[in-house]
């Protein structure tokens, strides 16, 4: 079975029905074997913060080394998404097998009328993966209730009830009470329930079980999470302490409910792991979960919030109330359904609405919103598409407004397109190819040449029949490609504009993204220029695929004074490797002398490095960690004697402390290797306003032992690094002072190092110079038929890169390096 195959099959299953019960969910868990049986399953429920609180728990246990299965729901664009091993979705390989397997229990289900539901199948198919993948504990977001979900025909280890209110009543009952006791049935028979509920509601489920009741001080709990401060526009301050224990830290999830959350998160994970008081500090710091109150920008102030319930939205304005702003622009579409009478009348005073629609069929009409926002808004606006409504209040935003897209998890996802969307460059005609092809003949007149697009017929004269006197220019006759994903009625657009100015679009749903359309772009670069133009006009929220082809069309360079210096010129850098450690894998031990490590830099920089890159800890297969102060130690000294010398300087770090140290010292970049794995690092970067090299990495250092599946190892690193690109802006990063890195050899097998080093121009869609670290690496093991360390490979490494259009690489040997890129660029004039 191929995966849209398997997607759309399982995709095509019922939304709801009117059977309650798990005997449907445990008759696809026993045709699969049981998966369940094999892991450590922990249950959440709760009318709100359920998802948050499931992300928090994953986060914290992933901290404490704990391999970890997430399933949550719903999904902003793929199904795929909500069933998560380590933070990363399952593979679409996967999805097929998993698909083809539970194919036949299917059939038997629905000869005997017990067809499943779309959530129940999808239990049973996360169960399998984490059984396959051995995790140690699968965290399991509850879709309703808790007697009667398909996540209940498990046997949980721990169990949480976040909070509880009236919903779904005809199910659940009509009493808070009643629903309360519902939700509890999730509770574990060896330990008690955890529950921020309080009042009534934690009454009812002390009827049913015994529970730990998790909350701020004035409601007497047994932990107490309180949220004590704001640490900055996108960060919390909170404080969480329970019987023996306590934790301090920051949370960039916002509100008093979320340390509540944080708290329910921190005394589960306390329940199924051993898990320290700094290791879960970190964890809740680190968590990310797009869509609730996430910050995109903060000039302006820019959240997107997925609040779909009056309750939710009333927590959302206190959160508002928090900051300071001028006026307030709403982009509001809810679910008809929905009392979205009372979610609008919640929010604070509105300057600007704009109602709008997602592409559901259950979302209600812009104009019947429209009329309701008119009692609360100074203005109002009915814009059909979420997209544009997000494109047109961000243009009418002063920097110092407040620009709010909530109602409904799916305009959120819509919205988010804005800042998750990738322009990917797959090929191009190579400039001096496109030159050469006008060599021969001086071509003043485009009359004189066939049009390569066939616009104009044989006389000169352009389809439309007027005469054409333009020059013709390699931008005419160039081609490129670009591929991406849009929604539905987007591609529908691009491609009548593209189309009708002479270029190719193709598109397809057919193994893409569930709510997106997979588009290939092709043409001129004159083509894509009047494309450009015409975006910059259009609706449907396209005017940023514009400035995103804009840019592809024309890259900026990075900020001339941000460390990146040698990155502006029209080459390849090459960054100079300088350890100072005793135990790296090419060098170690020997510059661990202050003496030796400046005089190694010495001789590189004659050599030619643009920038030194100096480290104090290795990051090969088994390596030791350094504590901070040794680390510390080890570098500054040298990077103090450093600033001697007119190059900039990188720290490869992944502590925050340390590389808060070394630009005391006159660092001027940040080489973090474990992309942001410690969640203070964004935040120092930004502090110096230096520059940050941005590493995807699954693990640091490297774990020999694992080995994930990548769908397409480029498509799929781009999209994480997007994520942490977007997290480093949060944190006020410039993205012209980001680099970006795909790891070669950090859980990257080979082949699919050496894939990321052949497509590296792909990367150019994240906007961020690229970096490729290859030097003397593992990858290069099977190739090493020099006998020399793997120091040939590396040097054609080097020349691919440089051909492929590498910014910089990083190097031990810079002088063969250098050499390297000079005759893979043509940069052989003995006096450039």
């Amino acid at each position: 079975m191929e995966y849209h195959e398997a997607a759309d099959y399982l995709t095509s299953f019922q939304r709801r029905r009117p059977k309650l019960g798990i005997e449907t969910t445990a008759r696809m868990l026993s045709h699969f074997g049981d998966p369940h049986l094999d892991v450590d399953c922990v249950q959440i429920a709760g009318s709100n913060g359920k998802g948050s609180t499931a992300r928090m728990l994953e986060s914290v246990l992933r901290r404490a080394g704990v391999s970890v299965g997430l399933f949550t729901s719903p999904s902003l664009n793929d199904f795929r998404e909500q069933v998560r091993v380590d933070g990363r979705p399952v593979p679409k390989s996967k999805v097929a097998d998993y698909a083809k397997e539970i194919g036949p229990c299917i059939d038997r289900l629905r000869a005997d009328d017990d067809e499943p539901t779309h959530f129940e199948v999808l239990t049973a198919v996360a169960l399998r993966h984490f059984s396959e993948k051995d995790v140690d504990v699968a965290v399991l977001e509850v879709g309703i209730g808790g007697r009667y979900d398909a996540t209940s025909a498990v046997d949980p280890v721990a169990g949480a009830v976040t909070s509880v209110s009236l919903e779904h009543t005809e199910l659940l009952g009509d009493t808070i009470a009643e629903i309360a006791r519902d939700k509890a049935q999730v509770a574990p028979q060896d330990a008690p329930l955890v529950t921020g509920a309080d009042g009534a509601a934690l009454d009812a489920i002390r009827d049913v079980t015994d529970a730990i009741s998790v909350g701020p001080p004035d409601s007497d709990p047994d932990v107490v999470a309180v949220e004590t401060g704001m640490r900055s526009a996108v960060e919390n301050e909170i404080s969480i302490v329970g019987p023996g224990w306590e934790v301090e830290t920051n949370l960039p999830l916002l509100g008093a409910h979320q340390a509540t959350n944080a708290g329910v998160a921190a005394t589960l994970a306390r329940q199924v792991a051993s898990v320290e008081a700094d290791t879960m500090a970190e964890g809740l710091r680190a968590v990310l979960w797009p869509g609730r109150f996430e910050i995109m920008s903060t000039e302006p102030m820019i959240a997107l919030d997925g609040s779909h319930n009056p309750g939710a939205t009333a927590t959302l304005a206190g959160l508002l109330d928090r900051y300071e702003y001028e006026d307030l622009h709403l982009v509001f579409a809810a679910m008809s359904d929905k009392a979205y009478d009372e979610m609008i009348d919640s929010l604070p005073p509105i300057a600007a609405a704009y109602a709008t629609r997602p592409e559901l069929d259950r979302a209600e009409d812009p104009d019947t919103l429209a009329a309701t926002l008119e009692d609360y808004a100074d203005t109002v606006e009915a814009v059909p598409s979420v997209p544009e409504a997000t494109e047109r209040a961000i243009e009418a935003a002063d920097p110092d407004d407040f620009v709010l897209v909530t109602g409904s998890l799916y305009a959120v996802a819509e919205a988010r397109d804005r800042w998750t969307r990738l322009l990917v460059p797959t090929a191009r005609t190579r400039p001096s190819h496109t030159e050469h092809s006008l060599v021969g003949a001086l071509f003043e007149d485009r009359a004189d040449v066939e049009d390569p697009i066939g616009r104009m017929d044989g006389s000169g004269t352009a389809a439309g029949g007027a005469p054409n006197r333009e020059s013709t220019t390699a931008e005419e006759i160039d081609r490129r490609l670009f591929r991406t994903y849009l929604r539905p009625d987007q591609a529908q657009r691009i491609a009548d504009r593209l189309t009708d100015i002479g270029g190719q679009c193709r598109r397809s749903t057919t193994g893409s993204p569930e709510k997106l359309v997979a588009t290939v772009l092709g043409g001129t670069t004159a083509q894509f220029r009047e494309l450009a133009d015409d975006l910059a006009s259009e609706g449907l929220g396209l005017r940023r695929l514009a400035a995103q082809l804009e840019r592809r069309l024309d890259p900026v360079d990075p900020a001339p004074d941000a460390g990146l210096e040698p990155i502006t010129d029209d080459r390849t850098a090459v960054m100079g490797i300088l350890n100072v450690t005793p135990d790296s894998f090419h060098d170690g031990g020997e510059y661990e002398a202050h003496e030796a490590a400046v005089s190694r830099a010495e001789e590189m920089i004659d050599a030619g490095a643009d920038i030194i890159d100096v480290g104090g800890e290795s990051t090969r297969p088994g390596a030791e960690p350094v504590p901070t102060e040794t680390e510390i130690d080890r570098v500054v000294p040298v990077i103090e004697a450093l600033s001697a010398f007119d190059v900039p300087v990188s720290i490869d770090t992944r502590k925050a402390a340390v590389a808060d140290a070394a630009l005391e010292a006159g660092a001027d970049i940040v080489n973090d290797v474990s992309g942001l794995a410690d969640p203070e690092m964004p935040f120092v970067v930004a502090d110096h306003d230096a520059s940050l090299v941005l590493m995807h990495s699954l693990s640091v250092p490297v774990d020999p032992d694992r080995n994930p599946t990548y769908d397409d190892v480029v498509d799929d690193v781009m999209a994480e690094l997007n994520e942490q690109l977007i997290r480093a802006e949060r944190a006020g990063i410039d993205r012209d002072r980001i680099v970006i890195d795909p790891g070669c050899g950090f859980g990257k097998s080979a082949i699919e190092s050496f894939e990321l080093i052949d497509r590296l121009g792909e990367l150019e869609a994240l906007g961020c110079p690229v970096l490729i670290g290859h030097s003397r690496k593992s990858m290069f093991k099977a190739v090493d038929d020099a006998d020399d360390d793997r120091l040939t490979p590396t040097l054609a490494g080097t020349a691919i890169a440089a051909d492929r259009g590498a910014d910089v690489v990083r190097v031990h040997d810079v002088a063969e390096n250098v050499a390297a890129i000079g005759a893979a660029t043509g940069q052989l004039d003995p006096g450039n």
